[in-house]
C-alpha cells in the first residue's frame, strides 16, 4: 500500500532560522495526488524505514520520568515510528499536560521538522492544536504542543456510529474554514485523517499536526492544495457512512467494496443527508473525474467552503423529550384488597364515588365548620390590632425618650467615598507575549456607556487551560485605604481582587498581589475581609463567559474604586 504524497513546508536551510512555507497550487481539475492515504501508522512502521535512510538512525534513549529542559517531564510513550517518538509529558512550569515528539538531532528530517513547527507555531489559529516550543538541545530535536484531554477523535467517534447531519456539517465546516486559512498562510496538513481531526467537549472540532505530522514522515507533495480537499472529502464520507472512502480498511473503518469504484455516501447507507453526500464527491473526485449528477469538483479548501456557503444550513436535531408512563392504580387504591383478581384480558368498570357531604348530615357538617372559621378569623383580627396599637404606643416612647437623650452616645459610620483611578495597564505573566488587548485597557475606568477592555479569545471558560487568568492592574495614584471595588462585566465572569503591599512599589510578577476578595457575576462587589492600603490593585478574571461565536472572553465595562 503506498502512502499519500503528502507535504506540510519547504523545509529550512541547516541554519534553521527562516523556516519557508509551501507555495500554494494552482488547482486544476486532475491536479490530485497520486497515491491515496490508506494506511494506518502501523503500515507506516513496516514501510518507511526504507523510505529515505532514516532508519538509519537510532532513536534517543528515553524513558518515562525524563525531562527536557529541565522543564518537560514524559510521562507516557504514545507513538515510536522511524526514528521519532511521541510522548504525553507534563509541563511542570504552567502544570499542565503537553505532547511532545522526538527525533535525534542528527536525523535526516531534524531540520525539516523544526522549519514546520516554527511556521505552524506562527499561524496562531485556535482551531488547530497549537505548538508551544520547538527545539534543538543536547543532540535531541524536540517539538512541544497542546494536549487536549478533553477532546475525543474522530476515529473513536465513528467507532460508536456515523455522525449526525448537523455534526457531519459541522466537522466539515469548521475543518475545511481551519485549512483555507492556513493555505492562505503556505501552510498544509497532508496527514488529515481521522486520527488528525478532534471533537472537543464544547463541540468545536480542531486539527493537530498541521505541517509537523508531514514532516516527521517526509512526506511531500506537488498539489498540497488538491490533497488536503481531498483529505477532507474523505474525513465527510467517513463520518455519514461509517466508512473509508477507498478499498483498503483503515482507522477502524472498513474500505468499499472491491471493483465497484467510489460510489455516493447516500447509495452506501440509507438515510444520508443529500447535500453533504453531494459535497462529499465533490472534494473527493476521483483523479478529477465525478459522477454526472454532481458539480464540477472542489479542488481547494476555499472551494469547498465557498460550496459548503452555498447550501442550505443544516439545523441541529430537536431535543427529544420522553413523555412519562401513563399512571397505573393498584389493587389496593381500587378498593379491592382481598377480593378475587380480575380475570386477564377482561376490562373492570370504575366505581364512581358518591358526591361528598352531600347528605343532611354532610350540610350540616359543613355550616358548623363555616362558623367555626369564620370567629377564629375575628378573633385573629381582634388581636391583631390589639397588637398594633400597643406597638405603636412602645415606638412614640421609644423615640421620646432617644430625643431626650440627644444623639451624642450614637456611634457614626465612616462614609464612604470615590477613589479616582490614575491609570491602569493590561496584565497577562503567564501568556506568551505578556500582554491582553493594552490598547483598550483604559475603559475599564473611562465611565463612557457601551465601552469595555475585553481579553482575547478562548476555547474553554478556564482560558482553554493555556494559563490561570488575565487581569488589570489599577493604579490609585498614592497609598489609599481601599473598602470595596466593584466591577462591571459582559457575561458572568468570576474575578479575584488582589492588593500590592503598601509600600507603594507595583509588582513585577504575579506573586506580588494578595488575594483580598472574589466573586462572579456580571456587577461584582468585591470587599476585603480587612482593612487593606495599597496604590496597586489587581482585578484578576479567572473564568471567562461563553459568547454568541461559541468562544469564551472576558469583558470589563467599568471600575469603581471606594474607601
Amino acid at each position: 500500500m503506498a502512502e499519500r504524497s503528502t507535504a506540510a513546508v519547504d523545509v529550512a536551510d541547516t541554519s534553521g532560522e527562516q523556516p519557508l512555507t509551501a507555495q500554494a497550487d494552482q488547482s486544476t481539475a486532475d491536479g490530485v495526488a497520486k497515491n491515496r492515504e490508506r494506511d494506518t501508522d502501523s503500515d507506516e512502521a513496516q514501510e518507511s524505514a526504507g523510505a529515505d535512510g532514516s532508519g538509519k538512525t537510532s532513536p534517543p534513549e528515553l524513558h518515562s520520568g525524563h525531562k527536557l529542559a529541565r522543564r518537560y517531564r514524559l510521562e507516557e510513550c504514545v507513538t515510536r515510528l522511524d526514528g521519532f517518538s511521541s510522548w504525553r509529558a507534563v509541563d511542570e512550569k504552567l502544570r499542565r499536560a503537553v505532547g511532545v515528539h522526538i527525533l535525534p538531532a542528527d536525523h535526516s528530517r531534524a531540520r525539516s521538522v523544526l522549519a514546520a513547527a516554527r511556521s505552524s507555531a506562527l499561524l496562531g489559529d485556535p482551531r488547530f492544536v497549537q505548538v508551544l516550543d520547538a527545539v534543538e538541545e543536547n543532540d535531541v530535536v524536540y517539538v512541544v504542543h497542546e494536549w487536549l484531554p478533553d477532546a475525543t477523535e474522530l476515529t473513536t467517534l465513528l467507532a460508536a456510529g456515523p455522525l449526525e447531519a448537523y455534526d457531519a456539517y459541522q466537522m466539515v465546516s469548521q475543518t475545511s474554514a481551519a485549512m483555507a486559512a492556513a493555505h492562505r498562510e503556505g501552510l498544509a496538513h497532508l496527514r488529515l485523517n481521522p486520527n488528525a481531526v478532534l471533537r472537543t467537549s464544547t463541540g468545536q472540532w480542531r486539527i493537530r499536526g498541521l505541517a509537523v505530522n508531514a514532516a516527521l514522515r517526509g512526506i511531500s507533495s506537488d498539489t498540497p492544495q488538491r490533497t488536503d480537499t481531498e483529505s477532507i472529502g474523505a474525513l465527510l464520507y467517513a463520518a455519514l457512512t461509517q466508512r473509508w472512502p477507498y478499498e483498503n480498511d483503515a482507522y477502524g473503518l472498513s474500505g468499499l467494496p472491491k471493483d465497484i469504484g467510489l460510489i455516493p455516501p447516500d447509495q452506501v447507507r440509507a438515510g444520508v443527508h443529500r447535500g453533504l453526500s453531494e459535497l462529499a464527491m465533490r472534494a473527493l473526485a476521483n483523479d478529477g473525474a465525478t459522477a454526472s449528477r454532481h458539480e464540477s469538483p472542489c479542488t481547494t479548501p476555499e472551494e469547498l467552503v465557498k460550496a459548503i456557503g452555498e447550501m442550505p444550513r443544516i439545523r441541529p436535531p430537536e431535543p427529544a423529550f420522553t413523555s412519562p408512563p401513563d399512571y397505573q392504580r393498584t389493587t389496593y387504591q381500587q378498593g379491592t384488597y382481598g377480593r378475587p383478581a380480575p380475570h386477564p384480558g377482561i376490562t373492570q368498570p370504575t366505581p364512581v364515588p358518591p358526591p361528598p357531604l352531600q347528605s343532611r348530615t354532610g350540610k350540616a357538617l359543613k355550616w358548623a365548620v363555616s362558623a367555626l372559621l369564620i370567629a377564629a378569623l375575628g378573633l385573629g383580627s381582634w388581636q391583631l390590632a390589639d397588637a398594633l396599637l400597643e406597638q405603636g404606643g412602645e415606638t412614640d416612647g421609644t423615640n421620646k425618650t432617644q430625643t431626650t437623650d440627644g444623639d451624642d452616645k450614637s456611634p457614626r459610620k465612616p462614609v464612604s467615598k470615590p477613589i479616582a483611578i490614575q491609570g491602569a495597564q493590561d496584565f497577562d505573566p503567564f501568556g506568551s507575549d505578556g500582554s491582553e488587548k493594552p490598547g483598550d485597557v483604559g475603559k475599564v475606568y473611562d465611565s463612557t456607556p457601551g465601552s469595555y477592555w475585553q481579553t482575547d479569545f478562548y476555547l474553554s471558560t478556564d482560558f482553554g487551560r493555556l494559563k490561570p487568568g488575565v487581569g488589570v492592574i489599577l493604579d490609585l495614584g498614592k497609598v489609599q485605604q481601599v473598602g470595596k471595588v466593584t466591577v462591571s462585566f459582559v457575561g458572568n465572569t468570576s474575578v479575584e481582587l488582589r492588593a500590592a503591599g503598601d509600600d507603594g512599589v507595583q509588582p513585577a510578577s504575579f506573586d506580588g498581589y494578595t488575594k483580598v476578595a472574589e466573586g462572579s457575576g456580571t456587577s461584582v462587589t468585591l470587599k476585603p475581609g480587612k482593612a487593606v492600603e495599597s496604590r496597586y490593585l489587581l482585578v484578576w478574571l479567572t473564568e471567562l463567559p461563553q459568547t454568541s461565536d461559541g468562544n469564551f472572553r472576558g469583558r470589563v465595562v467599568d471600575v469603581k474604586v471606594s474607601s
